[in-house]
């Protein structure tokens, strides 16, 4: 049974994740598909966290802030790949309202906590770029520590009261998802009350979470920009706007797809096309990290290479 009953109506206990397809044999290539990409994120993400541990050469602000976004990453496509490359195959794609609401908390933890994280690699490239002779003095290593946890702390708190306010509301059927994991909007629709007034508090949690974090990063490029251009050697130039490159590629691909999703108006809800582009920010960002991070990145192919060669880094 997915109801339980109250003293007046009945309540949802489990609810059903739709996914992208009903079709068997649609499903087996899905599957074979996502699997791939799972497995792909999980190595180059591990992959970048295991080099820059192992490199003494490595252990610099910039590389502990890109080994903390590779974890992040991590966690953040674990958080739903598994359960939907399960629910693929299995029978029934059912998830408990416990389950689903961890899921929410969780997914919307991580997912903010690395909007803001972007906030702090970007005001590192800034540093490294506007004040390179005090690099190391500026962000010393308890800073790294303190805008790292600051970030984990805005996330993890934000994510409660999104996750809180929309799985407090009344649930009393239907229970399909339609989408492939417990995705906050999705959930909120099938709330049997008037959401309007979560859905305005979601909203302004959404531009102070998203437009805040945009604004910051961009303030941080625009002083970037300006001191590269005053840069006399073409070659400096290059490789100064070579460090912004990957950073700016990354956030791009992260907060385009999650501003559509999340301060978009409720009268262009489209389901099908909601999860093609969650998957944008949810999946293929985590996929595309760290090739785009080690192709632009001679420190990170140095370190591969001498793993590689000798077993060990020193």
């Amino acid at each position: 049974m997915w109801m339980i009953p109250g003293q007046n109506q009945s309540w949802v206990s489990e609810f059903i994740l739709l996914g992208f397809s009903s079709h068997p044999t649609t499903n087996s290539i899905l599957f074979t598909v996502f699997l791939l990409i799972y497995l792909s994120s999980v190595m180059g993400n591990g992959l970048i966290i295991m080099l820059i541990c192992m490199d003494t050469q490595l252990h610099t602000p910039m590389y502990f802030f890109l080994c903390i976004l590779a974890m992040l990453d991590l966690c953040y496509v674990t958080t739903t790949m598994p359960q939907m490359l399960v629910h693929l195959l299995a029978k029934f794609q059912t998830i408990s309202f416990a389950g689903c609401w961890i899921q929410m908390y969780v997914f919307c933890s991580l997912g903010i906590t690395e909007c803001t994280f972007f906030v702090v690699m970007a005001y590192d490239r800034y540093v490294a770029i506007c004040y390179p002779l005090r690099y190391t003095v500026i962000l010393n290593w308890g800073l790294c520590g303190r805008l790292a946890a600051g970030s984990c702390v805005c996330g993890f708190l934000s994510a409660l009261l999104h996750t809180f306010f929309t799985m407090s509301l009344p649930y009393c059927g239907p229970n399909k998802v339609n989408h492939y994991f417990c995705e906050g909007p999705s959930v909120r629709s099938l709330a049997c009350m008037d959401t309007h007034l979560i859905e305005m508090i979601d909203l302004v949690l959404s531009v102070f979470l998203i437009v805040f974090p945009i604004s910051l990063i961009v303030a941080s490029y625009i002083y970037i920009a300006m001191a590269i251009l005053m840069i006399k050697s073409t070659q400096g130039r290059c490789k100064a706007f070579s460090t912004c490159a990957s950073h700016l590629t990354v956030v791009t691909f992260f907060y385009v797809p999650a501003s559509y999703i999340y301060m978009k108006p409720k009268s262009s809800y489209s389901p099908e096309r909601d999860k093609q582009i969650t998957l944008f920010y949810n999946v293929f960002t985590a996929l595309f990290n760290p090739v785009v991070y080690s192709l632009r990145n001679k420190d990170i192919k140095r370190a591969f290479l001498k793993v590689m060669g000798h077993g060990r880094i020193d």
